[in-house]
């Protein structure tokens, strides 16, 4: 990676394209539950609303995304990734995520709608 290609905001060693860029362009589907997380989180860093709700599960995706009063998102820790692999139809990531001045922890749920992992909701741990 050198000096002038940006770091992927999920945190994995990789640039952007390489990583969580090709599946915010639809040239590839996330793999795993915890590569969807990733993706999301990278597509919050990036203010990428038609990914975030493409990626988000029909019956709890809401009508839009309003990035005004979005926090700006400093990194991502996955804390941990149950199921959610090519063999599960299901999973979830506990993750942290830091933004400036907070932080939010959160276990999602992700299951396969026509194959491809969507987010469904999760649960904010104290």
């Amino acid at each position: 990676m050198s000096r002038t290609t940006p770091a992927c905001p999920c945190g994995l060693p990789a640039t952007y394209e390489d990583c969580c860029g090709r599946y915010h362009s639809g040239a590839s589907a996330a793999p795993s539950a915890e590569a969807l997380m990733r993706s999301r989180y990278a597509a919050f860093v990036r203010r990428d609303a038609p990914y975030l709700l493409r990626t988000w599960h029909p019956d709890t995706r809401p009508p839009g995304i309003d990035f005004a009063d979005a926090p700006r998102w400093t990194g991502l820790e996955i804390v941990e990734a149950v199921e959610g692999s090519a063999f599960h139809q299901r999973g979830t990531v506990t993750f942290r995520a830091r933004y400036r001045g907070g932080e939010l922890h959160e276990r999602s749920r992700f299951s396969r709608v026509g194959g491809a992992w969507v987010y469904v909701d999760g649960d904010f741990i104290e």
